[in-house]
């Protein structure tokens, strides 16, 4: 009898590891067939960097494929803090070079995060600037490439094209409009750090940005021309409060040339007025039809 309800035990606790066995083995495949992909993703955050490569817009460009609107290529300055040492002294030499107070700059070299974008004032560079950061050498001091909006022909077509923000967004204008279109896909340069952010030596993964769509418009840029320097001639010569002159093609309703004053330079945008900027006078001001009606009586 005694032996008996020992087998039985016996029994019961052989049974009881193969189902823990059984539920270890399928709990296993799960995490390694449907939760691999998830598992990858937290284990890569954890030691995986991105540093940022700003895509290109798409051009902007006139009926005859002239360049409207385009990119040039600058740099932006971003840190990785757990990569630098000597945090007082990478904060005075940058802040000098960026000519901004030293305590701004050591909250971008101390704060708690794996990378950090030097905003406003590392965005965009200038070459002598960038220059002189690439040359103090310091670990986790990055420069990456970054797209800047420009505008040939300044203030010619200003209100029309619009202008971008300092990310590359669309405010006004086509660029806001088509912001969906010209806007790229931003890359990166994927490296691996361990807990304490050092760089490990492992190969770099490069994800290459993605240029957006460039558009092109009915707008011929040499009569473009024309109609700017034509009002030009009407301020000079009448001083008016504002002007504007559209010239259509009237087999097909297309817009050859659209400008108004006073206009502003697209490129510096933030010198001009709000009133300036926001008011496309072709296309926001009501007028008395007057003489454009004087064909449509002669019929």
């Amino acid at each position: 009898m005694f032996f008996n309800v020992i087998h039985t035990r016996m029994r019961y606790i052989f049974l009881e590891v193969v189902l823990i066995l059984i539920a270890i083995i399928i709990k296993v495949f799960y995490i390694e067939v449907f939760s691999y992909n998830k598992l990858k993703k937290l284990s890569d955050d954890l030691y995986s960097r991105k540093l940022p490569i700003a895509a290109d817009r798409g051009e902007i460009i006139d009926r005859k494929g002239k360049v409207l609107a385009t990119n040039i290529t600058t740099t932006s300055l971003v840190v990785v803090p757990r990569q630098i040492n000597d945090k007082e002294k990478v904060a005075k030499d940058l802040a000098e070079i960026l000519h901004v107070s030293y305590e701004e700059m050591y909250k971008h070299i101390t704060k708690k995060t794996s990378i950090e974008r030097v905003h406003p004032e590392g965005r965009q560079l200038s070459y002598e600037v960038a220059e002189q950061i690439e040359n103090l050498g310091y670990d986790g001091v990055y420069l990456v490439k970054e797209s800047k909006r420009y505008y040939p022909y300044e203030t010619m077509l200003a209100h029309t094209l619009g202008y971008v923000g300092i990310d590359n967004q669309g405010l006004s204008g086509l660029e806001l409009e088509y912001d969906n279109y010209l806007t790229g896909i931003d890359g990166s340069i994927n490296y691996f750090s361990d807990g304490q952010g050092n760089r490990l030596k492992m190969s770099e993964v490069y994800e290459p940005a993605k240029e957006g769509i460039s558009i092109q418009l009915t707008i011929d840029i040499e009569l473009q021309k024309i109609v700017e320097n034509e009002l030009d001639n009407i301020i000079d010569k009448y001083s008016p409060d504002n002007a504007l002159i559209i010239v259509q093609d009237p087999n097909n309703g297309e817009i050859l040339a659209i400008a108004s004053r006073p206009t502003f330079d697209a490129n510096n945008y933030q010198n001009a007025s709000t009133e300036v900027i926001n008011r496309n006078l072709p296309i926001w001001k009501t007028y008395e039809p007057g003489s454009t009606f004087k064909i449509v009586t002669t019929i």
